[in-house]
């Protein structure tokens, strides 16, 4: 893509070749050491941020306890009404940001526009969830005395998110955070902060339209001291954090010795069980897209295939010739399946898993290596590659986040569910099979352990409407759909008593 092209992009979005890191909506601020962006297209420096100071985290953090004041005395339907709003914006801005998410983070186009999409999606929900904040009602033990429970919200959130999904995992907490009540600092991965500035601008606007205050949506830019300001503050009741299993352990440890909240949504290990019955073409299209989709980057990427010995080698040849038909290349040119990995740091960590595969005693089924030449210059594109291992092999206990799949044989259903469990890692799973015994067994309690199991579709591409989230390692996190808009409020039960006597509980005397 040439200069003028990606100018264009930006410039679209609102969004300079040098940018204020720092926003509480109507104020940007801009003191801090510049962080770079670049584009795993091809290395070129798409522009930068100012990463943020402590002196504007604390106007920033001072500004959102301001807004939240009057914020949560806004009627919820009228909270979701801003959230329509918001909505129809990124509808007229998808083309431009599935571009920018394309072009800073390095997936295929349509899975660039498909992320806005998504936010779109959750923007639609949290409309109809703003008049469907729900409480229950309770029959009291005591006479003439009514109880109830209402949800309130409680504060500012803090959002901190990761490269591979820049744009819909913020909007994910945040529009359901905003219906609620709540306003929010949202923290970028540093290695797509753009992203991260064109949706505060979007949104900038709306405040602007409709004349509210600054503070309900405001963002914060840099590295690991940033984070640490936000998982230290107890001003902050709640902290969602995406990324990695080393991250989520410190956020969790941090947030809970101050005894607030955390959403942790962390690394997967996801594995399609295709049992003998499984019908083998849709479970090609789910395996080879949940493996080499975001060019293995996304935490419900498919990462293992637990074959039937029956249908092994059948499955194999399948997944070969599908191998040798993936085109990869730049990501904004649609006859493209697989673009780059986000960075060097990324293709470093898939060159050492390749290694590791072969030194613990596994077998290259399809080849991997960096991709070098004239159309890969300056990018960091590497080849999705598949390799025949043990489950119980260290490498495939870790989640690289790479195009790399794991093969291995199984007997039975027992043996391939106790596979599929057999990792630190429980967010997403999937049996492919046409027998109902089978897919039941794999929904039972004594099934998957995973936050999302799946039967005749892929581990990747969650829907909205559930709630988004794991087990074990991946931190036992919900977001976005169902009532994954609990965790942003608080429960409050209430007892009335209407009549002239005041009876305690459980019949206990006492008088006066």
């Amino acid at each position: 893509m040439n200069l003028s092209e990606i100018n264009s992009i930006l410039e679209g979005l609102g969004v300079a070749k040098e940018n204020p890191g720092s926003s509480t909506g109507r104020n940007y601020f801009g003191q801090g050491k510049p962080i770079v962006s670049y584009t795993p297209i091809d290395g070129q420096a798409l522009g930068s941020v100012s990463e943020t100071t402590r002196e504007e985290y604390e106007q920033i953090v001072v500004k959102s306890q301001e807004a939240f004041k009057v914020w949560r005395t806004v009627p919820a339907p009228q909270r979701g009404e801003i959230v329509r709003q918001y909505g129809n914006k990124l509808r007229e801005n998808k083309d431009l940001l599935g571009k920018l998410v394309s072009l800073e983070m390095g997936k295929s186009l349509q899975e660039g526009w498909g992320e806005v999409q998504e936010m779109i999606d959750i923007c639609d929900f949290a409309v109809g969830l703003s008049r469907q904040l729900y409480g229950l009602t309770m029959h009291s033990e005591r006479p003439s005395h009514r109880m109830y429970e209402q949800w309130h919200p409680i504060g500012t959130i803090g959002i901190i998110s990761a490269f591979n999904f820049p744009v819909a995992v913020w909007c994910w907490n945040s529009a359901i955070a905003w219906v609620c009540g709540d306003v929010a600092i949202w923290k970028p991965s540093e290695k797509a902060p753009l992203c991260g500035i064109a949706c505060q601008n979007i949104f900038n606007e709306v405040l602007a339209e409709n004349d509210l205050p600054e503070g309900i949506s405001n963002i914060i830019n840099g590295g690991v001291e940033v984070g640490e300001w936000l998982t230290k503050d107890s001003r902050l009741p709640l902290i969602s954090a995406t990324g990695s299993i080393r991250m989520g352990k410190i956020v969790g440890q941090t947030v809970a010795a101050r005894l607030g909240r955390s959403i942790l949504e962390l690394g997967g290990n996801n594995a399609i069980i295709i049992t003998e019955n499984a019908d083998i073409e849709s479970t090609l299209v789910g395996a080879v897209f949940g493996a080499v989709g975001t060019a293995g980057q996304r935490c419900t990427s498919t990462r293992r295939l637990i074959i039937h010995e029956s249908i092994y080698d059948q499955v194999i040849e399948s997944l070969q010739k599908a191998y040798g038909q993936i085109r990869i290349g730049n990501p904004l040119d649609m006859n493209n399946h697989v673009g780059p990995l986000t960075d060097t740091l990324a293709v470093d960590n898939y060159s050492n898993a390749l290694k590791a595969i072969v030194e613990q005693g596994g077998k290259m089924i399809v080849d991997g290596g960096v991709l070098e030449g004239p159309e890969y210059a300056g990018g960091c594109y590497v080849k999705p590659c598949i390799a025949e291992v043990e489950n119980h092999y260290q490498i495939v206990q870790d989640e690289t986040f790479a195009p790399i799949l794991y093969v291995m044989k199984y007997k039975d259903l027992d043996e391939a569910i106790a596979l599929q469990n057999g990792v630190p890692q429980g967010l997403s799973s999937a049996i492919m099979t046409t027998n109902m015994r089978e897919s039941e067994q794999f929904l039972s309690a004594a099934g998957s352990d995973c936050g999302i199991a799946n039967v005749n579709i892929g581990t990747s591409g969650a829907e909205i409407g559930g709630a988004f989230g794991g087990e074990k390692e991946t931190g036992g996190g919900r977001e976005s759909g169902s009532d994954a808009w609990k965790a942003y409020m608080r429960r409050q039960t209430n007892t009335i008593n209407y009549s002239k006597e005041l009876p305690l509980a459980q019949g206990i005397k006492f008088e006066l």
